[in-house]
């Protein structure tokens, strides 16, 4: 190699080591531009983060969140057969739809015969309603009668009492002084009489005056004779008047006793009256059992309480049913809301009412929504088994607090959320 040769190639090495190349010069941060330009970048990227800093911090987000619903479970409440299952699983419903029958054969016959109780019952409360009025009317009657009957038993107590005290008293004693009056005149007569004897034999007397004396004696004779019997007559009216007086009590005590009947009688008016409630009672018995029979035979066929689709469907035909035993469940699409866990941490600012956003991964989509409230306990508290933090092995762990958010109108062509369905939520907290 020449020496000329070897002098360039030399002067080249050292010119590269001692010299930058253009494009090296100007990234230099000597250079103006280099530093306007990092200048301007570090401005910007201190707005973003900024600005992403505000934008978070007013924002609360989890994945631990999905769609709710009102599942309604829907159970047999009769004992019966399946005669008919109307609905298919994933069917959509109405409120009102019939969705499964079940043998109505025999509740239609306990229907019948608890109407047939009912017209019986009431059959006989009209009867008996009918019945107490005339009773009462006789009854009133016979008391009245009775009344009477006794005012008038008195009464001739009354007067028997006083023939009785005349007859033993008055009348008596005036027959009894005639006696007497008649028996001395009768004595006189017949004294008069042997005293004119004597003088009759000795014709110390006329015949005439003799027959006149003994005419007087018998006259005096048969008065006291009838007088005698006139006493014996009072002594038997005074009898007969004892006995009409005893009668006359007789027939008071008869008439306090029909009295006391009536008043007793008076007292079967309030038992049939009492006995016309117990009947109108049965009336409302079996009308309450017609009700209980009728709703039974409606229970045979099991309606939708809601519009919403059918799932779950455990029931066919010709199954044996119990009361209480489920049938199938009917979701609500319409009618959902999303359930956020957020941590406990994630709620110092939260509040009812600030607005949502809730992103579906079924359909990529972001749908708006509000807060709703908020659960008064964590979601482990409110679980089957909670935990026992005193056994001595507790471990702080951040708690998550279920929170309601209620979402906007969605139109059923853009999307339907289903319960049980992941999204994400993210609460606007200022």
């Amino acid at each position: 190699m020449s020496v000329e040769l070897e002098t360039e190639l030399e002067r080249e090495v050292n010119g590269a080591a001692g010299e930058k190349p253009p494009a090296a010069r100007g990234f230099s941060l000597d250079n103006p531009q280099v530093r306007r330009a990092l200048q301007g970048a570090g401005a910007a990227l201190l707005l973003l983060v900024t600005g992403m800093f505000f934008y978070y911090h007013w924002r609360e987000g989890t994945d631990d969140a999905q769609v709710d619903g009102r599942i309604t479970p829907m159970a047999s409440k009769v004992y019966g057969r399946v005669d008919r299952v109307l609905v298919e699983d994933n069917q959509q419903v109405k409120a009102g739809d019939p969705l499964v029958h079940i043998g109505a054969e025999g509740y239609q016959a306990s229907v019948d015969q608890a109407r047939a109780m009912v017209t019986l019952a009431e059959s006989e409360a009209r009867a008996a309603g009918i019945d107490v009025p005339r009773i009462r009317e006789n009854l009133a009657s016979g008391t009245s009668s009775a009344d009477a009957q006794l005012a008038a038993a008195e009464a001739d107590v009354l007067r028997a009492q006083a023939a009785y005290d005349q007859a033993r008293t008055a009348d008596l004693a005036v027959a009894q002084a005639n006696v007497e009056r008649s028996r001395a005149s009768a004595q006189l007569a017949q004294a008069d009489l042997e005293r004119f004897l004597p003088l009759a034999a000795k014709n110390e007397i006329s015949k005439q005056q003799m027959d006149a004396a003994r005419a007087n004696a018998n006259v005096a004779a048969s008065s006291l004779r009838a007088d005698e019997q006139r006493l014996a007559q009072a002594q038997q009216n005074v009898e007969v008047s004892r006995a009409a007086f005893l009668a006359a009590q007789a027939r008071v005590t008869q008439a306090k006793a029909g009295v006391s009947s009536a008043k007793s009688d008076l007292r079967q008016v309030s038992i049939r009256g009492a006995d016309v409630q117990a009947k109108l009672a049965r009336v409302e018995q079996a009308r309450a059992a017609l009700r209980a029979a009728e709703l039974q035979l409606a229970d045979t066929t099991v309606f939708a309480p809601i519009d919403g689709v059918v799932t779950r469907k455990q029931v066919e035909t010709g199954q044996i049913v119990q009361p209480g035993q489920g049938l199938l469940v009917i979701v609500p699409l319409r009618d959902v809301w999303v359930t956020a866990n957020f941590k406990e941490t994630q709620l110092r600012n939260m509040r009812p009412g600030q607005k949502a956003y809730i992103e579906v991964d079924m359909y990529g989509k972001t749908f708006t929504g509000r807060v709703d409230s908020i659960a008064g306990a964590t979601g482990a508290r409110l679980s089957l088994l909670p935990p026992e933090n005193a056994t001595g092995n507790y471990v702080k762990v951040v708690q998550r607090i279920p929170v309601k958010i209620l979402l906007d109108p969605i139109p059923q062509e853009e999307a339907i959320l289903r319960p049980g369905m992941n999204v994400y939520a993210t609460v606007i907290t200022k």
